[in-house]
């Protein structure tokens, strides 16, 4: 989503990004969000609008709608009750995009995905928390809020600035230069109440974002351990996630050097890069696949070799499709007669078990939260979950027979959930989702859970 970049501001936006033009927006309600909505949304189609509240704090909201003049351009909306407001104007297909990238604590995008939420400035989102399923936040170091206040001096002058209009704004200008002179318009035709200049921030300063600070395209894929070839096809493809450049000059891109180290982290602690941690060098399997064929080819190379009665079947006389069917047949039951060897079950067991158990565990704290008194006839089990009891009680049933006891056992001793409870919900998951004809799945659980009262 930061990588997407604005392409005007507003006139009335408190945030200016720095370089770029504005664009009257007098004809839309930026301060009205169901206003912003209502403009795109047509029975005829073809544009579009919404917002949302953000919950991050109380009074914050985003929104977006396709202009109404120039249907090829939109506006975006971000509304914060203490920190102001940021109005851009952005292609209508980022539109969506940029909706979703301020769907956070996000109020400010600057130099290629840096952001402010309202008193630190963070690098941009490289690095996945999966677990909390979201970006790690980088803090910048030492970094400085440059405002409209500082960067307004006696060299800015309003004259030499120009309001454009949306019906005649060119997506190819290049930006306005000297721009401070386009700022000073944009503050003289602020109303008397907006917010003091000293509070509408228009970009950060700090030491990685320093000219002699930023690295090229060798550096990045020297700390991405890439050629620096394989970079470029990346950027020219939009492969790979490659960060945006913090800067552009005379056409070389530029980043900062923690961005790069994030991306390359990003890089190395995706899943693919750990998988090749574990490649065996026996082609692209990991080391457990390695292993269990390296297991299968000496049992099979037995039974098919060094057995004197077997050995003779290769003789070309005795090459018959029933032979072959045979020996198939012999491997086959080989496997299927020890799958402890590529598995093994107790350990399965276990692990179901305490999966189960929290399962319960999830279903109880869903009745206490919703206030649900009543008496509880099963939990709900998931899918995968009940797939794995399913696959103990086809493959090893005596060890799913134990299996099952130990549930309702410990659901009953640790959570004091009724054995009754726990027998439905096991019946109830393996019901919805086991392969097991349904006759001897009733058998199976007939014998497997508690008897019934009588």
């Amino acid at each position: 989503m930061h990588r997407l970049q604005p392409l005007a501001n507003g006139l009335h936006t408190d945030h200016p990004v720095p370089g770029l033009p504005f664009v009257d927006d007098g004809h839309i309600s930026v301060d009205d969000p169901t206003a912003v909505e209502a403009i795109g949304r047509h029975e005829e189609g073809g544009t579009w609008g919404r917002w949302d509240r953000i919950s991050e704090s109380k009074g914050s909201w985003i929104a977006f709608t396709t202009d109404p003049i120039r249907q090829d351009l939109a506006w975006v909306v971000r509304h914060h009750p203490e920190h102001g407001r940021t109005v851009l104007l952005v292609r209508d297909q980022d539109a969506s995009p940029w909706h979703s990238s301020w769907w956070g604590p996000q109020l400010l995008f600057r130099q290629g995905g840096y952001w402010w939420d309202g008193t630190t400035w963070y690098r941009p989102d490289q690095v996945w928390d999966a677990a909390g399923e979201r970006f790690y936040r980088r803090p910048v170091k030492a970094a400085t809020t440059i405002t409209a206040a500082d960067l307004l001096d006696d060299n800015a002058h309003p004259d030499g600035g120009r309001l454009l209009k949306i019906a005649n704004f060119d997506l190819e200008t290049p930006p306005p230069d000297p721009w401070n002179d386009h700022l000073a318009l944009w503050a003289a035709r602020r109303p008397a109440d907006a917010r003091p200049l000293s509070q509408c921030v228009v970009r950060l300063s700090a030491p990685e974002l320093a000219a002699d600070q930023l690295i090229g395209v060798p550096e990045m894929a020297k700390i991405g351990n890439i050629a620096a070839s394989t970079l470029r096809a990346y950027i020219a493809r939009n492969q790979r996630d490659v960060p945006p450049p913090q800067a552009t000059i005379n056409g070389r891109n530029l980043w900062a050097r923690p961005v790069a180290e994030d991306w390359a982290e990003e890089r190395d602690r995706s899943p693919e890069s750990a998988a090749a941690k574990l490649n065996s060098g026996d082609g692209d399997f990991s080391i457990g696949l390695s292993e269990l064929r390296q297991r299968l080819s000496r049992r099979f190379f037995g039974a098919l070799w060094e057995r004197p009665d077997r050995r003779k079947r290769w003789a070309l006389r005795f090459r018959t499709e029933n032979a072959v069917h045979e020996i198939a047949d012999e491997l086959a039951l080989t496997v299927a007669a020890d799958t402890g060897d590529i598995i093994d079950t107790h350990d399965l067991a276990a692990t179901v078990r305490h999966a189960f158990l929290d399962e319960f565990a999830y279903g109880k704290h869903l009745d206490e939260a919703t206030g649900d008194t009543g008496p509880t006839t099963f939990y709900g089990i998931t899918t995968p979950v009940a797939h794995m009891l399913d696959w103990l009680i086809r493959h090893h049933p005596v060890t799913a027979h134990h299996l099952i006891s130990e549930i309702i056992g410990d659901a009953e001793r640790r959570m004091d959930i009724p054995r009754e409870v726990s027998a439905e919900s096991i019946r109830t998951a393996l019901g919805l989702d086991s392969k097991l004809p349904r006759q001897v799945r009733l058998d199976f659980l007939e014998r497997a859970l508690p008897p019934t009262s009588r």
